[in-house]
């Protein structure tokens, strides 16, 4: 772990951003702090502290100063970049889940029969869902939070419509591998009747049958995420 303390590295982004790696730049604790979101006393610590460390040097004349990055801070900054840099890479690009398969109240079979919906479906995810969604139940609160972040995303919309009884909500699609290798879609609703536990998939294929599951079996579910 690099020397350079957490809390000195918007000090040290500020300075970089000002012109610091090659040239002495004026400044005082007061604009810093303003800056950095911290009071004139603790910028002025902080600038002590990278002094003492060697991360900086500083200049005074009468009573301002000047301040530039050594190499050692420098180096140190590139470290840490690198570090993130290569974490932000390395992380996986899809959500695991894991849940029990559950039976549903039928209404699944209902609404991916609704010509509003399969005229959709087949437009912009290329099949028509199998009459029905399997249902799985996730079996930790972490996947549960997980699984929020899709109903910030777009996904492949399908758009509610009315008929001449009710209107129905939109559906948002999230291609989705079952147990790792059975093509399926998560599906996000408007509208649901479900415990927040449950999510619904979707396939061209009878998913209970393709994966040869029952109740309570327990299913991997893979949605890649794109950036």
């Amino acid at each position: 772990m690099t020397d350079l303390k957490i809390q000195h590295i918007l000090t040290l982004t500020y300075l970089l951003s000002k012109g610091a790696k090659h040239n002495f730049i004026p400044i005082t604790s007061s604009s810093l702090g303003r800056r950095i979101k911290k009071s004139q006393q603790a910028a002025s610590k902080h600038l002590l502290e990278l002094e003492k460390d060697g991360f900086i040097e500083r200049i005074m004349t009468g009573r301002n100063f000047s301040l530039k990055i050594t190499t050692k801070g420098y180096s140190e900054v590139v470290k840490l970049f690198t570090t993130l840099r290569t974490s932000l890479d390395s992380f996986p690009p899809y959500v695991e889940l894991q849940g029990t398969v559950v039976s549903g109240m039928g209404e699944g079979a209902y609404y991916m029969s609704l010509k509003g919906y399969t005229k959709q479906f087949k437009k912009k995810i290329g099949h028509v869902p199998f009459p029905g969604t399997l249902n799985i139940n996730l079996i930790k609160n972490e996947y549960v939070e997980a699984i929020h972040q899709f109903d910030a995303l777009e996904g492949i919309l399908i758009k509610g419509f009315s008929d001449e009884k009710r209107t129905y909500g939109w559906v948002r699609c999230f291609k989705a591998k079952l147990n790792k290798s059975i093509d399926c879609e998560l599906i996000r609703l408007e509208r649901t009747l479900h415990d927040k536990k449950i999510i619904e998939l979707i396939s061209k294929t009878n998913l209970r049958k393709a994966a040869k599951l029952s109740d309570e079996s327990i299913v991997t579910i893979t949605i890649p995420i794109h950036s």
